[in-house]
């Protein structure tokens, strides 16, 4: 048996596949595209058999009912999920035979979210690999604030004893979570992705709070904030998704449709780089860079059902792109413009432009877009933290005058993007806070 990690830096979202030594092949928590996950297993000639879900996500949408659908496999959830998919359910302690000789167990350990649970694989008896989903993760533990704030602190005594129930298993036991680094699922932890039981006993700070109550108040004391989408995907992942079996190829848009699609209700997503925005961009259109967060930020700041039409440099992996809006339930992809911003100035059309200056000419209030954690950390004396899921909501008004900063300028002009549409006067600072502390030798604020 051979354990095969694949990690989606964006999501911070980690999958497995296992090889089973029959020939027979099986994934954990599977995204909902697991090509490459597919091209190892088909490449390697096993089969396929068993598709297996920790809980009911929140950050993606599932890819074990596409699963089922394209291969035929049989797909185990925890029984507490509900699901209105075809499914094998399981409940705690339920033993599940994957091949000669190698068994699942399930370990319920709600926490994260109520449904959740845990799996052990054994090979002839002696365990060989401990699945943790949400609740134990490299330095740190699943969050347990998503099902809302009132049942952050009745799901974080859970997972305190969810946590314990993995107490009779060795130290050498490899530790395989879903969420880790990068993922909002997590409270803050190590950037591994992978470890042991063993190592987690000893390093990680929150599993080695022996008494209730002080660990329930240090989990929940460190929970940020989190895309508004995750309130959405966990009855979607219930329900199950919608059927795609293959990334569908954007419909090319020339100008005057794209303006037709606009007046009908559309949002235009610029997905070049962010400097590139800054220079000319459709009016009214929102940026949001092509990297592998975008997917986040888009479920996070664009209401799901909105019509999207995009806009890419020639370069930009168009593939890349539809499979990180369909992983957080984005699915109304109207087409992107043909010829990018060139066809738009081609047609007669205007252009709008951000500035984005250095810290010489940093203009007015300086709105610092990070997450809260990362303000705290270091920032520019006197500037305001407005983090950019919040930025929507933000008391700007029309005619105020802000520069906008981030750690290097892609979350920066996606606020910047979203304020001039209301008229604010906004610029971008190029760079962050580093940036500014070493161009004038200033040392920078900490603390809220």
């Amino acid at each position: 048996m051979q354990v095969y990690e694949f990690v989606d830096e964006g999501l911070g979202h980690s999958s497995y596949v296992i090889d089973l030594g029959d020939g027979t092949a099986a994934i954990v928590d599977p995204p909902r595209f697991p090509v490459d996950q597919e091209a190892l297993i088909d490449r390697s000639g096993w089969r396929l058999v068993w598709t297996i879900d920790t809980h009911s996500h929140a950050d993606y949408v599932t890819g074990s009912p596409g699963l089922v659908a394209r291969r035929g496999v049989t797909f185990i959830a925890p029984v507490a999920s509900n699901l209105e998919t075809s499914h094998r359910p399981v409940g705690d302690g339920e033993r599940v035979s994957l091949a000669a000789g190698v068994t699942l167990t399930a370990i319920a350990t709600p926490g994260h979210t109520p449904d959740h649970c845990a799996y052990t694989l054994e090979v002839d008896g002696v365990p060989m690999a401990l699945f943790t989903g949400g609740s134990l993760m490299v330095g740190t533990v699943g969050r347990t604030d998503l099902c809302g704030p009132a049942l952050a602190e009745t799901l974080a005594h859970e997972m305190f004893r969810s946590l314990h129930r993995f107490d009779h298993l060795p130290d050498t036991l490899a530790v395989y979570p879903t969420h880790g680094a990068g993922s909002f699922c997590s409270a803050p932890g190590a950037a591994e992705r992978t470890s042991t039981l063993g190592r987690e006993r000893t390093t990680n700070p929150l599993l080695s709070i022996s008494e209730e109550g002080a660990f329930v108040e240090r989990l929940v004391a460190g929970f940020g904030t989190f895309p508004t989408y995750f309130a959405r995907l966990p009855e979607v992942n219930r329900r199950g998704p919608t059927r795609i079996d293959a990334l569908p190829t954007l419909v090319l848009l020339d100008a005057d449709e794209v303006s037709q699609r606009v007046a009908d209700g559309a949002v235009v997503v610029d997905a070049c780089p962010f400097m590139s925005f800054g220079a000319g961009h459709v009016p009214g259109s929102i940026s949001n860079t092509l990297r592998p967060v975008f997917g986040s930020w888009l479920g996070w700041l664009v209401p799901a059902g909105t019509p999207l039409v995009f806009i890419l440099d020639p370069d930009q992996n168009r593939s890349d792109l539809v499979r990180q809006c369909l992983d957080v339930g984005h699915e109304n992809l109207v087409g992107e413009l043909d010829g990018g911003i060139d066809a738009w100035t081609a047609s007669g059309r205007q252009l709008a432009a951000i500035p984005v200056v250095g810290i010489d000419r940093l203009d007015g209030t300086v709105v610092d877009v990070r997450q809260a954690n990362e303000f705290a950390a270091g920032h520019l004396p006197g500037a305001h933290n407005i983090e950019l899921g919040e930025v929507p909501n933000a008391p700007l008004r029309a005619g105020d005058a802000v520069t906008v900063m981030c750690g290097h300028g892609e979350r920066a002009m996606t606020a910047a993007s979203l304020l001039s549409a209301r008229d604010v006067t906004v610029s971008v600072l190029d760079g962050g806070p580093d940036t500014w502390a070493k161009a004038t030798g200033r040392a920078l604020a900490t603390g809220r």
